[in-house]
């Protein structure tokens, strides 16, 4: 298993790092480094007291899908901008998400020992500890937009970032203490919560990849934000159906725990055939929101592609 580790007084913290690219091109390995040490290095840099230092790495280094910072350096890519331009806005995406992950975590919220096969932070640190952690990646992804990009655009990616934090954490309440408005379908309420809970923080991460790129315009950004909206909603359907099919032990974290808990899944409310046709008519809909970009978008097409058939 990969390592990563963040460099301390000489002695290397080490967090297991899953790799995610096993099914997906070879690109994808280049790119994810790319991140992986830009975000080590800038939280090395940070001057934080160790303890909250080790704690972060843990969090925000120990592996993952990345889906999000790749899909910022790819719609980056596919408008005609570099990679490194999006590198910035990649990491600080990662850090909402890994903030959205040790918090939700949380025994007040999910209640969960295990997140990608190793103990969840609160379970290795203390709650008191995963609290602040997730506190400070909140903090940390505006900081890192306004140190890396000029004052205009570092004001464009920070409201985009926020945005999508203020939608993610609407649609986790809504996901766990409810508040919907009267009247709402249980496929409605469902489309609510994963459009925000989910759905928002990936379409940020395509449209702040646009934008990072200095090449953006109304249409691209349109473009991308159908792309996210579809791949937002896929990558949520398909993580319903495998909390549905998966052993905790294959998915490296807690199974079955939605319907434990009452929620509202894709597989609940309209049964696993159709759930899985809902997978395809979104993957169409993505392939088509890019097709403009022609061969610039090839890694958009291969990530949509992965997501939809994922198994983990």
């Amino acid at each position: 298993m990969p390592q990563i580790g963040l460099t301390r007084l000489n002695q290397p913290v080490v967090v297991p790092m899953p790799s995610p690219a096993a099914e997906l091109p070879g690109w994808v390995q280049e790119s994810l480094l790319k991140v992986e040490r830009f975000m080590e290095e800038w939280l090395r840099d940070q001057g934080l007291p160790e303890t909250l230092r080790d704690a972060t790495a843990y969090a925000l280094l120990g592996g993952g899908k990345r889906l999000r910072p790749l899909l910022t350096l790819q719609c980056c890519v596919a408008v005609g901008g570099a990679e490194a331009g999006a590198l910035a806005a990649a990491a600080s995406v990662e850090m909402i998400h890994a903030f959205s992950l040790v918090h939700d975590d949380l025994p007040a919220l999910d209640n969960d020992a295990l997140r990608r096969g190793i103990p969840t932070v609160h379970k290795k640190f203390g709650e008191a500890m995963a609290i602040l952690v997730g506190d400070g990646l909140m903090s940390m992804a505006f900081q890192v937009l306004c140190d890396r990009h000029e004052a205009a655009l570092a004001g464009r990616l920070c409201r985009e970032l926020a945005v999508g934090s203020t939608a993610m954490i609407a649609g986790q309440v809504l996901d766990t203490l409810g508040g919907f408005e009267a009247g709402l379908r249980d496929r409605q309420r469902l489309e609510r919560v994963h459009h925000n809970k989910t759905g928002a923080l990936i379409k940020a991460s395509c449209r702040m990849g646009a934008m990072a790129s200095g090449r953006d315009d109304a249409a691209s950004l349109d473009a991308m934000t159908r792309y996210g909206e579809a791949v937002g909603l896929m990558f949520q359907i398909v993580d319903d159906l495998l909390d549905v099919q998966q052993t905790a032990e294959h998915a490296g974290k807690r199974t079955g725990k939605d319907s434990e808990a009452g929620k509202l899944t894709y597989p609940g409310v309209i049964g696993v055939d159709a759930a899985r046709r809902e997978v395809a008519r979104l993957l169409d809909e993505a392939r088509k929101a890019i097709e403009p970009f022609g061969k610039k978008a090839g890694g958009l097409n291969d990530l949509c592609e992965y997501l939809s058939v994922r198994t983990k």
